[in-house]
């Protein structure tokens, strides 16, 4: 069974920055695609970046050259450095595989950008 916690969000202004973190139990963490999604009030969980086990990055049109997707697999942990926050990045922010699995959904962690 894998459990993720989601941490790091918060309220910032317009243009700032945060950095979320993503705790994987289990070891398939080290063998698997991780990705990071988000859920704005409303509307639908979309994808905001994957990232391979070997690093390889994808992103989303809307967050590129703003948001950076890491790992550490030596600490079962994932990464995403947001910066040049915008007001529609407000959402709660998930990790999970890539594809999601229906059963790796953790609480979120909340970011508001706000002036």
């Amino acid at each position: 069974q894998v459990q993720l916690v989601e941490s790091g969000g918060g309220s910032v202004q317009p243009g700032g920055s945060l950095r979320l973190s993503c705790a994987a139990s289990g070891s398939i963490f080290k063998i698997t695609t991780m990705a990071w999604y988000r859920q704005a009030p409303g509307k639908q969980r979309d994808l905001v970046a994957s990232i391979t086990s070997r690093g390889g990055t994808n992103y989303a049109d809307s967050v590129k050259g703003r948001f950076t997707i890491s790992r550490d697999n030596t600490k079962n942990t994932m990464y995403l450095q947001m910066n040049s926050l915008k007001p529609e990045d407000t959402a709660v922010y998930y990790c999970n595989a890539y594809p999601a699995r229906y059963n790796y959904w953790g609480q979120g962690t909340q970011v508001t950008v706000s002036s």
